[in-house]
């Protein structure tokens, strides 16, 4: 069993490479993110000496699942800065999603909505203190929005959902958000 600290450093080197930089550890990704497991295995054991097994408990035990094994690939499940394509198919929402963000960001976001920035697609949740613990990993006091996906979705927008129930939108703008009730 790998020690906490260095279990949350091989995760965010993981996630580092398989959704921004592959070239960091010598790894290419094919079109729809996926890379050998085998490949990442050698990289992240020469920088952190772990085993094959202590990576794979690594993901295993990620409260997040951020990452999906299949027959000896692996990917991120989002989060790209890279290019890729996850070949997700869209889906109907729920009726309300959540997105936590700073407080600082809000006089944008009113204006402009959500975008996805550096990222593919805008991450939200259907739970609330999900939306929350995101949020609160951010700088300074945090808000909490409420996404009206039911009415964006009956306008044509598309949704998608990751393998970890991440649900992910090109954008959400600014007329299907307010600040929900349980913002601090």
């Amino acid at each position: 069993m790998v020690e906490a600290k260095l279990e949350t450093e091989v995760s965010k080197f993981m996630s580092y490479v398989l959704r921004h930089a592959p070239d960091a550890a010598g790894l290419t990704l094919d079109v729809e993110g996926w890379v050998s497991f085998d490949a990442l295995e050698k990289a992240v054991a020469s920088k952190y000496g772990v085993s094959r097994a202590d990576i794979l408990e690594i993901i295993e035990n990620s409260p997040k699942k951020r990452f999906a094994l299949v027959d000896d690939r692996i990917r991120a499940n989002q989060g790209h800065s890279v290019g890729v394509d996850l070949a997700l198919k869209a889906v109907q929402p729920p009726d309300v999603l959540f997105h936590g963000t700073s407080r600082i960001s809000w006089s944008s976001i009113e204006r402009e909505g959500l975008k996805k920035m550096e990222r593919h697609h805008v991450h939200l949740s259907t739970d609330i203190e999900i939306a929350k613990t995101v949020a609160t990993r951010r700088k300074g006091d945090y808000i909490i929005l409420r996404v009206d996906a039911a009415a964006m979705f009956s306008k044509g927008h598309s949704f998608f959902v990751s393998d970890n129930g991440v649900w992910l939108a090109e954008s959400v703008p600014v007329q299907y958000l307010s600040l929900d009730a349980g913002t601090p």
